[in-house]
């Protein structure tokens, strides 16, 4: 298994590198009929075709393995190479002509690997087959059009396949990029949801500790009562918890109320809720009982109030939840995560939420929210 897995493995590394210049390098075969016809004595002045042999296949080389490297296919050098060889290719081919016309599809596949898509592959395709078209014709008739097919070919198909590689390679790249994003978000989503939830929980949890410990020895009824309402939140917390990992947690905004209330209430803070406006969106309930449940979180844990005041208010466009207490807050200047993951998800379904001391003193954190959400939240937002 563990060798199956290591092939694979190498087999996605080769795969993600994609094709290289050695597949373009078996091509030099062609020009074998060039060097048979200097050996065989037939070309004029042999030295000087060797050195053009010698010095195309150096240039066909160098251009090749640059073009499979993306920094290098742009630089000035490899276009300077490209030049180069194009012009070696047309001298040959006007002085020897036979087999050297054969350097023609030879230079369509350096164009087309270097070149690759784009108005400037045609600006450079058309030129390079008339003039080998022109040359081939010259030196050896009608019976070049085969040549010429063959140099069209070169660049188009060589071209076609670099650019597809790479366009396919591109894509692969954004949809891991993707797959790692939607991952991020979604853990983003858990981690926010787990400290709500938690955070909410274990402070009622404590409050009604310190109740049912202050009750004890003098009414242990209602103790009792208290130490059933802990046992009652772990339970609801447990599945809330079960809810959030899978991601199908629906908050109703009456339901945090009631709790907030009896948060509050068990903490020694008057509640006082106040509703009104048009019935609102399942999603817009959810992201409005957050802010209710992370309200009061914050109020029994830090306000030392003595009184919380839940307003909900909107028109047919916009709500707005204002929750007021008068105690003195969390420290200025240190927002809680809790609040800073609240307004990032209200932000992301096109609302706000500021916080900070209430003008007549006290604490006051304000929400606004569409009254129907944007078509489409991001992962995390669907609770």
């Amino acid at each position: 298994m563990r060798t199956w897995r290591r092939c694979e493995e190498a087999a996605r590394a080769r795969s993600d590198r994609g094709p290289t210049g050695l597949s373009l390098l078996p091509w030099l075969l062609m020009g074998l009929g060039a060097l048979s016809h200097l050996l065989g004595g037939e070309a004029p002045n042999p030295w000087i075709g060797g050195l053009g042999l010698v010095t195309f296949n150096t240039l066909y080389i160098a251009i090749i393995v640059r073009a499979f490297v993306p920094e290098a296919r742009e630089s000035p050098l490899t276009w300077t190479l490209l030049g180069a060889l194009a012009a070696l290719t047309f001298a040959l081919a006007i002085g020897y002509g036979r087999e050297w016309l054969l350097f023609f599809p030879l230079l369509g596949l350096a164009v087309g690997a270097v070149v690759r898509r784009g108005r400037r592959l045609t600006l450079i395709t058309v030129p390079l087959v008339l003039g080998a078209g022109a040359v081939t014709f010259w030196r050896d008739g009608w019976g070049s059009f085969g040549v010429v097919y063959g140099t069209f070919i070169s660049v188009m198909v060589t071209a076609a396949i670099l650019a597809l590689d790479e366009t396919v390679r591109q894509l692969r790249a954004t949809r891991e990029e993707l797959a790692r994003t939607a991952v991020e978000k979604e853990r983003l989503r858990f981690s926010r949801d787990l400290h709500d939830l938690l955070g909410h929980t274990l402070s009622v949890v404590v409050v009604k500790s310190e109740a049912a410990r202050r009750l004890a020895p003098h009414d242990l009824d209602g103790a009792l009562s208290q130490v059933a309402d802990i046992e009652s939140v772990g339970r609801q917390a447990l599945t809330e918890i079960r809810e959030a990992v899978t991601g199908y947690r629906e908050g109703s905004l009456a339901t945090e109320l009631d709790r907030a209330r009896d948060a509050l209430s068990s903490a020694g803070i008057e509640p006082v809720v106040r509703r009104s406006g048009p019935l609102l969106a399942p999603q817009t309930e959810a992201l409005l009982g957050w802010v209710v449940r992370e309200s009061a979180t914050n109020a029994v844990r830090h306000s030392g109030a003595t009184r919380c005041v839940m307003a909900l208010d909107g028109t047919a466009d916009r709500v707005r939840l204002t929750v007021t207490d008068d105690g003195r807050g969390p420290t200025p200047g240190t927002p809680g995560s809790g609040l800073r993951g609240l307004s990032e998800r209200l932000v992301a379904a096109g609302g706000t939420l500021t916080s900070g001391p209430a003008p007549r003193g006290g604490f006051r954190i304000t929400a606004e929210l569409p009254t129907e959400p944007p078509a489409r939240l991001p992962p995390f937002e669907r609770q």
